[in-house]
């Protein structure tokens, strides 16, 4: 063939399921961007029209229909460009997920995705039907006639077709049907959550695509926190020949992030640039900047002024709030003071004219006082160290700081049960009760100030705490985001650390000296987060053989055992002990804050995994491991 040069382009969007206006506005910015830059060919992300995240809404065949017109409104503006973009079509009853390709004001065709994600966080066959293999259809909307279903397309005399999101994940792949068919270019429109890592498949995936069937790919991904629990890394990757030409940064805070290239398609083509892809990758910086893009996107597409946090000098309390600093900082970095402040929209424009006046180190601090307030709730058990330890952290980022106690709400409580029961209650023979009134009675006030404030109320949950339970209902649970519970306690603590030395964060010096506790019982006790439990490392690892690989109880104890975590004995209670728990707080799961997907799973019955509230308790499966 002769050769021939495309001005290719793939744009990441951050869009939000329903958001009209606000969907098309981004769309139309990627259109004007790439017509500014000559593209002849721009990729959007799967399902960019309505959002990815709609849901159980994908089944109201008007949300189709109002795609569908919004999709004539974006026709208008590809003059002189190709444009392929993302929406569901209603058709016969069914669903199907497809990609559009517009050009030059023309719509040439729809392709619909051929495989559905169906595992972790997926669940597309709900709302979309499969689209089958080489077949191609014609349908009918608004007076006009489409072709919809397994289409190449043409580009200047360079063959096309797509792999949209979960069709290149599968063996039997589009592109493997496409090549004989002479298609040099393979476009990939996705919405691929985040999680930790995942970034080095995806590239992979992409690559070697390229490189087996000896043609261009360009892949564009979803960006920000779209409908609340899942995160988009916005990754866009042109790749052609098994040579990486294009890669963008990750989880910027931008609503528009475009890659663009110059890509020669003969028979020898010319790679002309090559960028260098260098795992591995560094899980502490994805997840503080996926947790700070998320916590922007989420404060903002729900309205909220900023965020309340009962700091408790723990380490899962001041990982919430560093992570608002480093949204702060991550976010000012990423669209400049002005941008940043006006895209909240909280301020009035006279404040953000004053924050783009502020040296760097004054804002920062600034504009944390402003969107995060935090109070310490202490009671006689409670000691200096954890005070010390928030009330430093609190001044070295600059958050508002309160401290009140809560001993006469607790007294109050107790003496009332105790004149109804008529004895009193003791540690002795009360213990549970009496910690849980202490984390109960703090959410009254924590809440008043949230709604006080009109902010978004902070729940402090790790994963290792939702797993068995170790948590107060309508205590520490109260917020209306649980950040950081897609984590476990052992990762939260190394990544304070990191925190500290790697990103200056030094008021954390105090937290990471400390011993993680729940400060509910009288201190002589010397309760810990482990005493109580186990520890967060072995915690960690029955946690994951369970449910990420899926092992039975007894296999778990096995696999252990031969790696030598603990002796028989103790390692037997502690898998007892993880799986009872487990069974019996499957309730405070099902009730626990809108989570962040994070790592590659995660314990939510609403995302990831669903588990009966009542059941037989593992009792069978756990007597094969009694010594």
């Amino acid at each position: 063939m002769e050769e021939t040069r495309l001005m290719l382009a793939a744009a990441a969007l951050n869009q939000t399921p329903m958001d009209w206006e606000g969907n098309l506005q981004h769309i139309k910015d990627a259109i004007t961007e790439a017509k500014t830059n000559h593209i002849q060919l721009l990729l959007l992300p799967e399902l960019c029209i309505t959002g990815y995240g709609c849901e159980d809404m994908f089944l109201s065949p008007w949300v189709s229909e109002v795609a569908f017109e919004k999709l004539l409104q974006i026709r208008e503006w590809c003059d002189g460009i190709t444009v392929a973009v993302g929406l569901p079509v209603f058709l016969d009853r069914k669903v199907y997920n497809t990609a559009c390709v517009i050009k030059n004001k023309q719509i040439v065709g729809f392709t619909a995705k051929q495989f559905l994600a169906n595992d972790g966080v997926h669940y597309e066959p709900r709302w979309f039907t499969p689209w089958p293999a080489n077949e191609v259809q014609e349908f009918e909307q608004f007076g006009e006639t489409y072709r919809i279903g397994d289409i190449i397309y043409n580009e200047q005399g360079v063959k096309y077709a797509f792999e949209i999101c979960e069709d290149a994940w599968r063996p039997n792949r589009p592109a493997e049907r496409h090549m004989p068919k002479g298609v040099q270019l393979i476009l990939n429109p996705s919405a691929s959550h985040f999680a930790l890592s995942k970034t080095d498949v995806r590239h992979r995936l992409v690559v070697d695509a390229s490189k087996k069937y000896q043609c261009a790919y360009v892949y564009a991904n979803l960006l920000g926190n779209e409908a609340g629990r899942m995160i988009y890394d916005g990754e866009v990757l042109i790749a052609q020949n098994g040579k990486l030409i294009r890669r963008n940064e990750l989880l910027c805070f931008k609503d528009v992030d475009m890659e663009c290239a110059e890509v020669c398609f003969s028979e020898n083509p010319r790679i002309e640039e090559v960028i260098e892809y260098l795992p591995p990758i560094d899980e502490n910086k994805e997840v503080v900047a996926a947790l700070s893009l998320a916590l922007y996107d989420y404060m903002r597409k729900s309205r909220s002024r900023g965020f309340v946090l009962s700091l408790s000098g723990g380490a899962d309390s001041s990982l919430c709030a560093v992570a608002v600093a480093e949204m702060v900082r991550r976010g000012i970095e990423s669209l400049g003071t002005l941008v940043f402040v006006a895209k909240m929209q909280l301020f009035p424009m006279k404040d953000v004219a004053y924050f783009d006046t502020l040296p760097k180190d004054r804002l920062q601090r600034e504009l944390v006082n402003r969107l995060l307030t935090c109070a310490y709730q202490g009671t006689v058990n409670s000691s200096d160290n954890t005070f010390n330890s928030a009330e430093g952290l609190a001044d070295s980022i600059g958050a508002k700081f309160y401290n009140w106690t809560i001993d006469d709400e607790v007294n109050g409580y107790v003496s009332k049960i105790e004149d109804v029961l008529d004895r009193p209650l003791t540690w002795e023979h009360d213990d549970l009760t009496l910690q849980n009134i202490q984390a109960r009675v703090r959410a009254p006030g924590i809440w008043m100030l949230a709604n006080v404030n009109n902010a978004l109320l902070m729940a402090t949950s790790n994963r290792s705490e939702g797993s068995v339970g170790y948590t107060t209902m309508d205590g520490d649970t109260a917020g209306g985001i649980s950040p950081i519970a897609g984590i476990d306690k052992a990762f939260i603590r190394q990544l304070l650390v990191w925190m500290q030395l790697e990103l200056g964060y030094e008021g954390l010096q105090y937290v990471n000296n400390l011993q993680p506790s729940a400060e509910l019982r009288p201190s002589d006790d010397e309760q810990t987060d482990e005493k109580d439990l186990m520890p967060y490392e072995v915690l960690n690892q029955i946690e994951r053989l369970a449910f990420h690989d899926r092992f039975a109880p007894h296999e778990v104890y096995t696999k252990l055992l031969e790696q030598g975590v603990a002796a028989p004995e103790l390692l037997q209670a502690w898998v007892t002990k993880f799986y009872s728990l487990w069974t019996r707080n499957q309730w405070k799961r099902e009730r626990l804050a809108p989570s962040f997907h994070l790592d590659d799973y995660n314990i939510d019955p609403r995302s990831w995994l669903r588990f009966p509230i009542l059941s037989g308790g593992f009792r069978e499966e756990l007597s094969k491991i009694q010594s």
